[in-house]
């Protein structure tokens, strides 16, 4: 194998690697984004929002799924219904 070839061969590789690495650093934003959002969810969502589960979701899905708080298709899977004994007015004594 020749210098050129080397040269050639080695600036592939090169080009293969940051190509990888960019596509991983972009995955981990996405995840990053999603995460932010599980939280800002949270906060105008308050108990009927599952956020560690949108977290566990974000990083299962890589970022794929961003949740739109304002959206209840996005956020549809993270809702739960909260029990009379949890509800707010549980704590409240007649």
């Amino acid at each position: 194998m020749d210098t050129a070839s080397k040269k050639i061969a080695l600036l592939a590789a090169v080009v293969v690697l940051i190509v990888v690495v960019g596509y991983a650093a972009a995955d981990m934003a996405d995840v990053g984004l999603c995460i932010r959002n599980c939280a800002q969810c949270k906060k105008m969502l308050g108990a009927y929002f599952e956020g560690p589960l949108c977290a566990d979701a974000c990083v299962k899905f890589k970022g794929k799924m961003i949740p739109d708080c304002e959206n209840i298709d996005s956020v549809a899977p993270f809702l739960n219904k909260l029990d009379e004994q949890k509800g707010p007015t549980a704590f409240i004594q007649p």
